[in-house]
This record gives C-alpha cells, structure tokens and sequence, in this order.
C-alpha cells in the first residue's frame, strides 16, 4: 500500500477555504488588507481563523467581511472582541467600485478564499464567484476524478 503525502500548507497561509471552489465558479480575484485588533492578529498567527462560511459585503463605499469566525486569544482577556464581529477590508477605491458593480448580478458573491501573511501583514485573498449548480459540481467532481485516473495511469506506466 502506497503511503500518502500529507498535504502540508504554506508558511505564511493562514487559512483556507476549500468549499469556495467546489461551491463557486470563482471569476476574479483580489487581494486584500484586514482591519483587525491587537489579539485578533495574534489569533490569526496561530491560524485560529475559519473562512468556511465568510463571504464579503459593498456598504457605504466599503467591503466587510461577514461570518467570519477569528477565536479569541488565549491570553487576550478583556481586549478579545467578538469572534464573529465583521471586519474591514481594505481595498482601493476603483477596486472597490469593481466589485460593487459586479455584486449587483443575480447569482455572484464575494467569497474569501484564502488567508495568509505577506510581510508581516496579514492578507485575504477575495474571490467573484458565480453559485454552481448541483449538476455543475458532480461534473466538477467527474473531471477531478478523470484527470487523477490518467494521471495514476501516466505514473504507472512510466515507472
């Protein structure tokens, strides 16, 4: 029996989200600065952070991450925050005028897909996407498996 690779994250990644794609066709991505407190940093350093339910909201000229759940640092006491509070993103201005225009379709979201660090900073990473049907994602799914088979085959046959 082959022993599996454990799949090891970045470095500097923080969190990720792995429904995003399965769930969304993603069409465009931006990266993107987050407002957070002294122990919400500190908490995202140990990568205590879950974009699973995330998504990003256009108010008032500004983009806020909503659902997004940061737990509270250990050894924060009275400064921690609420852990589901929503936070800013910081985007510049025609960036923002993007994504407001595109938001107002039928079917499209702002979804976080990724967290991470970039120097010292800590950094989402935005996505577009368009809501795939169930019939979208079992071809998703059907093509994964597809490559992953000719792929085995490719490896068997070579080694």
């Amino acid at each position: 029996m082959a022993k599996r690779k454990e799949q090891k994250k970045p470095a500097n990644q923080l969190a990720q989200n792995k429904k995003a794609g399965h769930n969304y066709e993603i069409l465009e991505t931006y990266e993107a600065g987050i407002a957070l407190t002294g122990t919400e940093i500190k908490s995202v350093r140990e990568g205590k952070m879950n974009l699973r339910d995330g998504y990003a909201r256009v108010r008032n000229g500004e983009v806020w991450l909503e659902n997004v759940h940061i737990s509270p640092y250990k050894q924060g006491n009275q400064f921690n925050v609420d852990p589901l509070r929503n936070r800013k993103l910081l985007l510049k201005k025609r960036e923002i005028a993007k994504l407001a225009g595109v938001v107002q379709e039928k079917g499209i979201a702002i979804v976080p897909l990724k967290a991470y660090l970039k120097h010292g900073y800590a950094k989402i990473l935005i996505g577009v996407g368009k809501g795939k049907h169930e019939y979208d994602k079992r071809e998703t799914l059907k093509r994964k498996e597809q490559a992953r088979d000719v792929q085995r085959a490719l490896s068997q046959r070579y080694d």
